[in-house]
């Protein structure tokens, strides 16, 4: 567990207080760091949870501020859900008290959308806000409600919520016209008890579907296909109760790999599927960084230069879109010139303008951002979203000079005591609390 310092008001009582990091950077990295679990499966995984008949208990659980978001949302639709230790959960969905997602919870996370395919699935009728989360673009849900809809529900969205109702979900085909993450998983949930088959055509292939999938199938679904392009699912009565453990963060692990080659340093990272890792590992050699694979941990060394080089970001197993903000901090760093082309997400380079500040030379063209490489320097700064805020301290970690990174809250999402963790392998980081 992280360490948490609680500072009062005086006049009120209450805590009121700002979290930032410094960070005193240009300090090479050394040792070995571990990988907590995937995110991005947790918050999916959970509510899949609501489908069980039975109490699950699903291990590797990330201790992050969605994971633990997400948790509320299931207490509050009247799940039972206990911690048996920091990293494991038990939930037992049998008697759910409500269809409907309490909304100022649900509106702050984008994932709090899996909830609908979910108690669609468990209920036939699900009401849960539109998503939120980090702002780098708009969260259509148009491809979800596609899904739902062929499998025989109908959906509005009315005053922000979205309400999704079936007497009864039977098997379609689904095509879907983009490789959705979400609408991929999500008509996952709604068809795993709905009768007949389903066939998701063009579905994404990312790691956390295929543990979604591992997950149900474990509780007695009939899911196949997970990781190619067409997934077949076979109805079933019911989901039984049993354990599950989530696989590792492919983007912390890859956050961890670039903050060591941006930094230099030789850092060996564990709990690694090495497999999930290779469109990373590509563009890192490519660099000119040393990599070097075991069967479940990588190491990083960097010594000397590096150099530019071009990435466009795509649905895996492609170049992660969640990755683009650390390569291109890793970027700066690198002799020559690098282009990081976004071809997943709109509106995900306005944190380019924090590196500025440091001193990187970038400009944005359209998708494009074009970095001549040279050196940071320290400076205050902020995280705009999740993963531009790991990569402001990737930032900090290679610039000269102490770096203050405010709005820590974005970070604290999908990093688990990330300033804890950095400083095992040598990094000057603190989380400073001013009133």
């Amino acid at each position: 567990m992280c360490k948490t310092r609680i500072i009062l008001c005086f006049w009120t009582g209450r805590c009121i207080f700002l979290e930032k990091f410094e960070i005193i950077g240009g300090k090479p990295l050394y040792g070995e760091i571990s990988v907590c679990g995937a995110k991005n499966a947790a918050v999916a995984i959970i509510p899949a949870a609501l489908l069980v008949d039975g109490v699950c208990r699903i291990e590797n659980i990330p201790d992050i501020k969605d994971v633990k978001l997400i948790i509320q949302m299931l207490r509050h639709l009247g799940a039972n859900v206990e911690h048996i230790d920091e990293t494991t959960i038990s939930i037992d969905a049998t008697n759910l008290t409500t269809h409907i997602a309490a909304y100022d919870m649900a509106s702050r996370m984008r994932a709090s959308y899996y909830l609908l395919g979910a108690l669609l699935g468990r209920l036939g009728k699900a009401e849960v806000a539109l998503p939120g989360g980090c702002n780098f673009g708009v969260r259509p849900i148009n491809l979800h409600e596609k899904g739902f809809r062929a499998l025989g529900a109908t959906v509005n969205t009315v005053r922000g919520q979205v309400i999704a109702t079936a007497e009864e979900l039977r098997g379609n085909t689904i095509y879907l016209d983009t490789a959705s993450v979400g609408a991929t998983i999500n008509i996952m949930l709604a068809a795993v008890l709905a009768k007949g088959r389903t066939v998701i055509e063009n579905a994404a292939r990312e790691p956390h579907i295929v543990d979604v999938a591992n997950f149900l199938n474990t509780m007695g679904a009939n899911v196949r296909g997970a990781g190619t392009e067409v997934i077949r699912i076979t109805g079933v009565e019911r989901l039984r109760g049993g354990s599950y453990s989530i696989i590792p963060d492919q983007i912390e692990a890859g956050t961890f790999m670039l903050a060591a080659a941006a930094a230099g340093g030789n850092v060996l990272v564990k709990n690694i599927i090495p497999k999930h890792m290779e469109s990373i590992v590509s563009k890192l050699e490519e660099m000119g960084v040393k990599v070097t694979e075991y069967d479940d941990s990588i190491r990083i060394e960097r010594e000397g230069e590096i150099h530019g080089v071009r990435i466009k970001t795509n649905y895996y197993p492609g170049f992660p879109t969640d990755m683009q903000p650390q390569m291109v901090v890793l970027m700066t760093t690198a002799t020559g010139t690098s282009i990081m082309t976004e071809d997943v997400w709109d509106n995900r380079f306005q944190y380019i303008g924090e590196l500025q500040r440091m001193g990187a030379d970038i400009r944005v063209e359209g998708k494009s951002a074009i970095i001549n490489g040279g050196r940071l320097s320290g400076a205050p700064i902020k995280a705009t979203d999740l993963r531009a805020g790991a990569a402001m301290i990737i930032a900090g970690l290679a610039a000269e000079g102490k770096t203050v990174i405010n709005d820590t809250h974005y970070i604290d999402r999908g990093y688990s005591c990330i300033e804890d963790r950095l400083r095992s392998i040598g990094a000057d980081i603190e989380r400073i609390y001013e009133v």
